[in-house]
């Protein structure tokens, strides 16, 4: 019983500290998204339904550089296709059904999902999954908010552009901080070497979001490849890909 409630006290503190880290650079997609074009009211209203800072980002970047508004959904909708592969993996772990899948839904990001299959949060998936995804969902719009606001205020001066203070770069940074510790063998780390070659070489040729969909291609391809591990002798089906019976807190 001590030993449970240790593992579910670890994964509400890590929960908590990726949504803190997430959800603070909000503000640097509130800065860009009005330097984009868009009002305050508009800002905080994207990232309230559509809620995945990746698409958010590609939106506003094509509406920035003079693309028209079917251009930068179709663009925003490529690039959050990924979110379509993450519920297939979540599906089984969480073993929502009804309405609480559609609400689970809205909180399928990067975040959630690299927590709730995280190794260190087996036996308590739900329970990552919803404190990752609740604490990003609210510190997210909330410094949406606060950078929105402050890039109004900004506008015309010499720090109105995100760039100038680098916060272009926060996303990368933060998804290849999450990535970096489970790069832990000779194959992820090839999987990932690959995979942002692939990236790196289309960035200049594709649409925005492509990219992004051409890596997880490399590992999907991979995935599909390599020969499954077999299961040790008395472990129940599923266990070696994380779905076993009982799965959630």
């Amino acid at each position: 019983m001590t030993e449970t409630r240790s593992a579910r006290r670890a994964v509400v503190r890590d929960g908590l500290a990726v949504g803190v880290a997430t959800g603070a650079y909000g503000v640097s997609f509130g800065a860009v998204a009005v330097t984009s074009g868009l009002s305050v009211a508009q800002t905080c209203t994207l990232s309230l339904a559509m809620f995945t800072g990746a698409s958010q980002f590609a939106l506003v970047g094509v509406l920035g550089a003079g693309g028209g508004a079917g251009a930068a959904a179709a663009t925003a909708l490529l690039l959050g296709t990924r979110n379509t592969l993450y519920g297939l993996r979540l599906a089984p772990l969480l073993g929502w059904r009804g309405l609480r899948r559609v609400a689970g839904a809205h909180l399928v990001i990067d975040e959630s999902t690299a927590m709730a299959t995280a190794p260190s949060s087996r036996g308590h998936e739900r329970l990552a999954f919803l404190v990752t995804g609740l604490s990003v969902f609210v510190l997210w719009n909330l410094f949406t908010l606060v950078g929105a606001v402050a890039g109004t205020a900004l506008a015309g001066s010499p720090w109105s552009d995100p760039r100038t203070l680098g916060l272009d770069a926060a996303v990368g940074a933060a998804f290849l901080g999450l990535l970096w510790p489970r790069l832990t063998t000779t194959t992820t780390r090839l999987v990932a070497l690959g995979a942002a070659a692939v990236a790196l070489g289309l960035v200049p040729v594709t649409l925005a979001g492509v990219p992004v969909l051409a890596a997880g291609g490399v590992a999907l391809l991979v995935g599909f490849l390599r020969p499954a591990p077999d299961a040790p002798a008395g472990a129940p089906a599923g266990a070696e890909a994380g779905t076993h019976p009982g799965a959630g807190s």
